[in-house]
């Protein structure tokens, strides 16, 4: 069976449209009542095809410029609108001075507060007259800074040329910064009392020990530093169009593209190309780290270890081990922990992959008197992707799952422009993403194995939990030593 994605919205309204029919052959009882979830007898009837599906995804039109600046376009004219997507390595926060965590980030979010001839309030007042949306962002544990620019493809001629003054001429207003940090500072006391916040930054560190990915969060004495002028410098030297890739995707034609940049000011090229990030390496020996909020009626637990790259032979088996064991709600995390013991609402796994290697992860919150099981239930499946080969049926299906769902990614524009970027910042392939449902659907239960055993090792893991420690630590110490912190980040004597 070969699909062309010359129009990738139509291949899955057809897919939706075939599944929809499927439905409505089954015979409903109108009498009858819902059967939940839990209950019902997967008979696994719904009709899959053994043939591999073969996609060949729009080709970007890549214009390069004497800057050093690529730019990808493309083309969509199904619907009047035009977005714009410039990935900047070496400007995220994966960057940032070891004494200046935030640094990045506070760049990133001070674009739109001000340039050279525009106040942050007339940025935002013509932004909205415009229809259109300009932002920034620099994630932590990332080695890129996005900005991002959208709106319609009629004013397109508009709204660009504001976005490239936002860009290239933040003034970064000393007035703006100061609220700025007083807002970040509020936000700094406001995530100490989530868990979600607690378990990640404890997690970082264990996983990521003194790499620069392990930090999650700036300080207060960060943000005091940080002023207008090393802003100012931050920018200049790292926001350079050689390290940039700007993608275009919607109702414009590269003809259009190149007429609007050359009536734009030249962006100067900076220092030079951003190299690799410091590589990672897994943590040794099983450690865990219990952050105690007193009287919390709830655990959230990460388990983990870093894994792969981006770069790495072994991603795409890596993807299918980790969407059988806790990719989604029919995964075995799920199924076990919340269908069959009803410790939790969810369980998952997930993988990090980038330029450097980032962990497998599995993680859940459970009630705190369910933590003892689902510890055992979460090494039980940890073990099991392991020791035992995925049976065959269960292996056909998850790769049947994940080539669904990135045949469904392709009707949108802007998956098809990430996929577009991703070509460049990994240096894939140029077919990469034509070949990738093959690839997938080639893995099998040995390579899946073998790479469980190789990257998810037991006696390494760095268990992590968040709860009333009084309760927890008892429970946590039959996998070994607990190290106890308050919700502060610091080391507190046992409960």
């Amino acid at each position: 069976m070969t699909i062309h994605f010359q129009n990738p919205l139509k291949c899955s309204v057809a897919l939706l449209a075939t599944f929809a029919i499927c439905l409505a052959q089954v015979p409903q009882d109108p009498g009858s009542k819902a059967i939940p979830l839990s209950k019902v007898e997967r008979k696994n009837k719904a009709p899959v095809s053994d043939e591999i599906l073969r996609v060949k995804i729009p080709r970007p039109t890549e214009i390069k410029l004497p800057n050093g600046l690529t730019i990808l376009v493309l083309e969509d004219h199904r619907l009047p609108l035009v977005t714009a997507r410039l990935s900047i390595l070496g400007a995220g926060a994966l960057n940032d001075p070891a004494d200046v965590p935030g640094l990045a980030n506070i760049t990133a979010a001070m674009l739109t507060q001000g340039t050279q001839t525009r106040s942050s309030k007339q940025i935002a007042e013509q932004t909205g007259e415009l229809g259109a949306t300009i932002g920034a962002q620099a994630p932590w544990g990332s080695e890129t800074a996005t900005f991002t620019a959208s709106g319609l493809s009629d004013n397109a001629s508009q709204w660009i040329p504001l976005a490239s003054d936002v860009l290239l001429n933040a003034s970064f207003p000393e007035s703006e910064l100061i609220k700025l940090k007083q807002r970040m500072k509020v936000q700094l006391q406001q995530q100490r009392s989530t868990a979600g916040f607690l378990m990640q930054e404890r997690f970082n560190r264990a996983v990521y020990g003194n790499h620069p990915a392990a930090i999650t969060s700036p300080t207060a004495q960060a943000l005091d530093k940080i002023t207008p002028a090393m802003l100012a410098e931050w920018h200049a030297t790292r926001y350079v169009p050689e390290n940039a890739i700007l993608g275009i995707a919607g109702d414009i034609t590269p003809a259009q593209v190149t007429q609007m940049f050359s009536a734009l000011p030249a962006w100067k090229a900076g220092p030079g190309k951003a190299g690799l990030p410091t590589a990672t390496k897994p943590a040794s020996g099983r450690k865990i780290f219990l952050v105690d909020r007193p009287g919390s009626v709830q655990t959230d637990v990460e388990i983990g270890n870093i894994a792969i790259s981006r770069l790495d032979a072994d991603y795409v088996p890596m993807v299918v081990m980790d969407r059988i064991v806790g990719g989604g709600a029919a995964a075995r995390l799920f199924m076990n922990l919340r269908e069959v013991h009803g410790y939790t609402y969810g369980a998952y796994s997930q993988l990090v992959a980038r330029r450097y290697a980032g962990p497998w992860v599995a993680e859940g919150s459970m009630r705190t008197d369910a933590t003892g099981g689902a510890m055992t239930e979460f090494m039980n499946e940890i073990n099991r992707i392991r020791d035992v080969a995925v049976p065959e049926k269960e292996l056909e299906e998850t790769k049947h799952s994940i080539v669904a769902g990135f045949a469904l990614t392709l009707e949108r524009p802007t998956e098809l422009l990430d996929y577009a970027i991703a070509l460049k910042v990994y240096n894939l392939p140029a077919d990469y993403w034509d070949t990738y449902p093959a690839k997938i659907m080639a893995i099998t239960a040995e390579q899946v194995q073998r790479v469980a055993r190789k990257y998810i090792q037991p006696d390494d893991l760095q268990i992590v939990a968040v709860g009333d420690a009084a309760k927890l630590k008892p429970v946590l110490d039959k996998y070994g030593t607990v190290q106890v912190f308050d919700t502060n980040g610091q080391p507190k004597s046992n409960p």
